[in-house]
């Protein structure tokens, strides 16, 4: 069953998204005879929260320079104590700025660790579990330290939001949809949501 879209734009946040609570089946299955070939693995991102955790499967081969920045961020400890501050329960769930680890900033939250990164725009669907770099709604050249994990398809967002990561375990896309379900005074998270990232290197 389908739902109007929801268009979340976050007042001091500078990020606009269109996302729609639509749950869709994908596929699971390959066509008949079609060979698997196994996708290069990147590093993994562990991200705990009081809610459970997830783990996210960055793709530098579709983002080089946002994995490398995420990366980079996490392992500086730049994601820790910072809360997901913006929910769309059944859309998506927003996090990773800098300035949410301070409770009274509240009101700036959103307008962080923006403005670091070029788009890098891939034909990759925004399919449930997608990780995606936030931006300025004025500029597709305004991403950073801000990601965004869609809670349901959002296929409205190709094209405008750089795809960088996904979530596939069951598990891991239970947790986020919890997260979804954080209070909200319009878009913004009334309760904090912490998290801590930890980067785990590919397996050889």
């Amino acid at each position: 069953m389908t739902r109007n879209g929801i268009v979340g734009v976050f007042a001091a946040a500078a990020v606009v998204l269109v996302v729609s609570a639509a749950a869709q089946e994908l596929p699971e299955t390959m066509p008949a005879g079609a060979p698997e070939v196994a996708a290069p693995k990147g590093p993994e991102a562990v991200v705990e929260t009081p809610k459970g955790s997830f783990t996210i499967r960055l793709l530098p081969d579709v983002a080089p320079e946002h994995v490398k920045l995420f990366v980079k961020t996490a392992k500086a400890g730049g994601y820790d104590g910072t809360t997901f501050h913006r929910i769309i329960m059944g859309g998506i769930i927003q996090g990773g700025d800098p300035l949410s680890k301070d409770p009274d900033k509240a009101s700036q939250y959103g307008t962080g660790g923006l403005g670091l990164l070029k788009a890098e725009f891939s034909d990759r669907p925004f399919v449930k579990g997608t990780v995606a770099a936030a931006r300025r709604p004025s500029d597709v050249d305004s991403a950073g330290t801000q990601f965004f994990v869609c809670v349901n398809d959002q296929p409205s967002l190709k094209g405008q939001y750089t795809v960088f990561g996904e979530v596939t375990d069951p598990m891991g896309l239970y947790v986020v949809g919890q997260i979804s379900t954080t209070p909200v005074d319009g878009d913004k998270a009334t309760e904090r949501v912490e998290m801590t990232v930890t980067i785990q290197s590919p397996e050889r």
